[in-house]
């Protein structure tokens, strides 16, 4: 089966070189543009603006960890101090993804 799978793929393998260089400089058309991808965490967004130039007018990402910290003030409300440690581990943060 997978020798069949494989003849599919090479089959429907579009033409041209796959290690063609992009070209230094992309421009855009005007418009914006949501893409969302999967990471270990949740879903990542980017949501993309572009006026036409070659950099994008806006851009905002936001991790899935953005969102669960987002909601540590509501978790823990009445909770004591001592139990902040295991709330933030139970939410499976981590701050490098917060940043951005």
């Amino acid at each position: 089966e997978s020798l069949n799978i494989l003849r599919q793929v090479i089959a429907r393998m579009p033409s041209g070189d796959p290690n063609a260089a992009m070209p230094r400089r992309i421009r855009p058309p005007e418009g914006d543009a949501y893409v969302r991808t999967e990471s270990p965490r949740g879903e990542i967004g980017y949501y993309i603006v572009s006026d036409g130039s070659e950099k994008p007018f806006r851009c905002k990402g936001r991790s899935p960890c953005f969102t669960a910290i987002s909601a540590l003030n509501a978790i823990s409300q009445g909770a004591l101090l001592a139990d902040a440690v295991a709330i933030v581990g139970s939410l499976d943060i981590v701050l490098g993804e917060v940043d951005r």
